[in-house]
């Protein structure tokens, strides 16, 4: 890559919309993150949650989404500086505000599942509750 275009990747810029609702939702975090292409990548990554694909792996969703590589997602939550606590409270207090004191139940599955072959991607071998040992699978929340 020349040096002009690297100059121009990185001037500030807006975001690239996605689907109205998603850039709606995800407006309510924008000042989170200080970079545009991490707050894209927020964005995409709700967008592929939404989406109708079966895998809701990252190489799944950047497929979606039309990333070239998966590589801009696993980067944004791994090793992105943006600030994970007060995304978290700021959806924590979002909900609260939703449910106006009503009480909910949560349930969050864990367990995981036994996986084969190479199709599904991060498979590893770990604990699977579902299995009661560790075994080759995949643990998704």
């Amino acid at each position: 890559m020349d040096v002009e275009l690297q100059i121009i990747k990185h001037l500030a810029r807006a975001p690239h919309p996605t689907v109205g609702i998603i850039d709606e939702y995800c407006a309510e975090y924008k000042d989170l993150f200080k970079e545009v292409r991490n707050y894209e990548c927020f964005k995409y990554l709700h967008l592929g949650i939404i989406s109708t694909i079966k895998r809701k792996s990252l190489p799944e969703i950047a497929k979606v989404v039309s990333i070239n590589s998966a590589q801009s997602l696993h980067h944004f939550i791994a090793n992105s500086d943006w600030p994970v606590g007060k995304l978290k409270q700021r959806r924590l207090n979002k909900l609260k505000k939703q449910l106006d004191g009503r009480a909910i139940t949560l349930v969050i599955d864990e367990t995981g599942d036994r996986k084969k072959g190479k199709k599904t991607d991060y498979v590893a071998r770990q604990y699977l509750g579902s299995v009661g040992k560790v075994d080759n699978g995949i643990v998704s929340v």
